[in-house]
């Protein structure tokens, strides 16, 4: 749990690489890759719910953004949903410097109207919820024959090199 605004945003800023080097690997023809056969949601959709998700969370806990309006429909260029990320998180990092302080962390709130959780929990939660649609995306990125980005440990191909420089 954060106790202070700058411990998320460290840890914040991590995280948003790694979702970003997710999100620039995708391709325009990659967002139709589809869930499955029963489910619609598409590669696009997750990436475009991940950019809204920060909305999404911090709007719920009262703190006002400025950026793209995640509600819209998925965008059809992966390079939108890049930049839409990018600006959705750069407000939110200046946004909770701005309104929020050190000490509302600790303050209880109701998250959504169901959710009993603290300001420090809807940060956490919200980085959780990025690390878990995040890993949908990498399944999915290989699915519609991308490489997907190694995160917390090399990928496929990068453990591969790595074997292989070793003789």
């Amino acid at each position: 749990m954060y106790r202070t605004i700058q411990e998320f945003l460290t840890d914040w800023s991590r995280e948003e690489r790694f979702t970003l080097q997710v999100l620039e690997t995708l391709t325009d023809d990659s967002l139709s890759q589809a869930v499955s056969d029963k489910q619609p949601r598409t590669l696009g959709d997750l990436g475009w719910h991940l950019a809204g998700s920060i909305g999404a969370f911090l709007g719920a806990s009262g703190v006002t953004l400025e950026g793209p309006d995640y509600r819209q429909p998925t965008p059809t260029r992966a390079a939108d949903i890049a930049e839409a990320y990018r600006q959705l998180s750069a407000s939110a990092a200046k946004a909770l410097k701005e309104q929020w302080s050190d000490e509302k962390l600790a303050e209880k709130l109701q998250l959504f109207g169901f959710i009993d959780t603290t300001y420090a929990g809807v940060l956490t939660t919200l980085v959780r919820h990025q690390i878990h649609h995040r890993g949908q995306m990498t399944i999915l990125m290989r699915q519609a024959g991308l490489v997907a980005p190694g995160i917390y440990g090399p990928n496929e191909e990068e453990t591969a090199a790595i074997q292989a420089s070793r003789g």
